[in-house]
């Protein structure tokens, strides 16, 4: 009797686990739950930042830029990006709490690891993680390409960048097509 109800806890089990990594893995093999960022959830900071430039995930920068980068909104890499402080405050509260080093993710956690307690970078394509996934793509298909024009412009290629996604499978290039390395 006791060799039936710990087969049938260990099947139940085996379910559970089953349904529990179907539900975190998205349609292109990278869930937002594990590996995927979570997408942008603050309707001011989409607003305002994404205004003028993609809303980058706060999971892809650690505390420390997006407190430099908020800060200094008075020259935002060269444009006023000044904001009334109470929309400040909540845009630097937003990233900072959701930040790569606060984030739950995979992809933050690669962001971490490849920053290496180096000084917090305050440009997402200063990120190691992220030039490194980048380096074997020409220069004529970013830097080059009139329709990209660099790797700040995530949304160019990343078809679910909005969302969260960067899997490669994702990945169209301007005047290219899908990339597969």
């Amino acid at each position: 009797m006791k060799t039936k109800l710990w087969s049938g806890i260990l099947v139940g089990g085996l379910f559970l686990a089953a349904g529990q990594l179907a539900i975190s893995v998205g349609d292109d093999g990278e869930g937002t739950a594990k590996g995927g960022l979570a997408p942008v959830a603050n309707a001011l900071y989409a607003k305002e930042c994404g205004s003028c430039h993609f809303a980058y995930q706060p999971g892809l920068l650690p505390a420390a830029s997006w407190k430099k980068i908020v800060g200094g909104l008075s020259d935002h890499f060269g444009d006023n990006a000044e904001l009334a402080p109470q929309d400040q405050k909540e845009i630097a509260a937003y990233l900072e709490t959701n930040a790569a080093d606060r984030a739950a993710n995979e992809r933050s956690a690669k962001v971490m690891r490849s920053l290496g307690g180096k000084e917090p970078p305050t440009r997402i394509t200063e990120v190691p993680y992220i030039q490194r996934k980048h380096q074997e793509i020409p220069a004529r298909l970013i830097r080059d390409n009139p329709e990209v024009k660099g790797l700040s412009h995530c949304s160019a290629c990343h078809t679910k960048a909005d969302r969260g996604i960067y899997h490669e499978s994702s990945v169209i290039i301007p005047g290219y097509g899908r990339w597969d390395d």
